[in-house]
């Protein structure tokens, strides 16, 4: 009886469907998180009766034919891109990219990840890191003698010095754009990897045409809405319970072809 393993289909499915909505969940508060939403494909088709098939001499075809679908598999796991919102936390190193872009860091392995996560600060030698001690990239050195920084919205690092009246500028931060966004690989941590979907990362300075500025003092806040993912939550749960009571009508009629005599 394929009625059993299609709704077993149905149910992995929705078990996915609550695992990516839980984990949106989780990450409610996560900085610069972006909500993930999944994606079904139904499974193949059985022909019981071919479409298009011959059904005489005369040249009659079959119009609509007979097709059993097998269920439904998960096709992908897609992430949303849109824009978090912005909360002000007065610190001089928290940033935030308002628009497209990505922060570079260079992880231990040599690797370049990318972020959205800007609570950067400063190591023991001045240089700009995030909150793993990985190094931003450009690397940008903040004098230990400066008293005060300001970060642009076009990515400059202006420092004052102690003694001076203008500000003397350390470096320049840049943001990395992807043809394909959604492609990127999730390593954790609030990195990303650059992967073949991808396609190749290309590097600007903020506010240039076609990249995000940047807002010193601010941080961009996870993308979720509570009540959406809430109603995605139930919504799962009723399609759940909807395929495990096919499979115990399944398994009465089943029962009851046992039963004769």
């Amino acid at each position: 009886m394929r009625s059993l393993s299609i709704a077993a289909t149905g149910m992995l499915a929705q078990q996915r469907n609550v695992e990516v909505v839980s984990n949106n969940l989780a990450n409610m508060n996560t900085t610069a998180y972006m909500r993930r939403r999944t994606e079904f494909q139904d499974l193949l088709y059985q022909n019981l009766r071919r479409v298009g098939t011959a059904s005489s001499d005369a040249g009659t075809v079959v119009p609509s034919g007979v097709q059993l679908g097998l269920g439904v598999k998960l096709a992908a796991v897609y992430r949303i891109h849109e824009q978090g919102n912005l909360t002000a936390t007065d610190n001089t190193f928290d940033l935030a990219v308002q628009g497209r872009g990505y922060f570079r860091v260079q992880l231990p392995t040599g690797e370049t990840a990318y972020t959205r996560d800007g609570t950067f600060q400063l190591d023991a030698t001045g240089k700009v890191v995030n909150h793993d001690g990985y190094t931003v990239l450009p690397t940008i050195t903040v004098p230990n003698t400066a008293v005060d920084v300001t970060v642009n919205q076009s990515g400059q690092v202006l420092v004052k010095l102690q003694g001076q009246v203008t500000l003397s500028n350390v470096g320049q931060l840049q943001v990395a754009i992807f043809p394909n966004e959604a492609g990127l690989n999730s390593i954790g941590g609030n990195l990303y990897l650059e992967s073949p979907a991808s396609g190749a990362p290309v590097a600007g300075n903020p506010a240039s045409t076609g990249f995000g500025s940047i807002l010193q003092g601010f941080l961009e806040t996870s993308n979720v809405n509570p009540v959406e993912e809430i109603s995605n939550l139930i919504s799962a749960q009723r399609a759940y319970e909807m395929n495990s009571k096919v499979i115990k009508a399944s398994d009465d009629m089943m029962g009851t072809l046992s039963q004769l005599r």
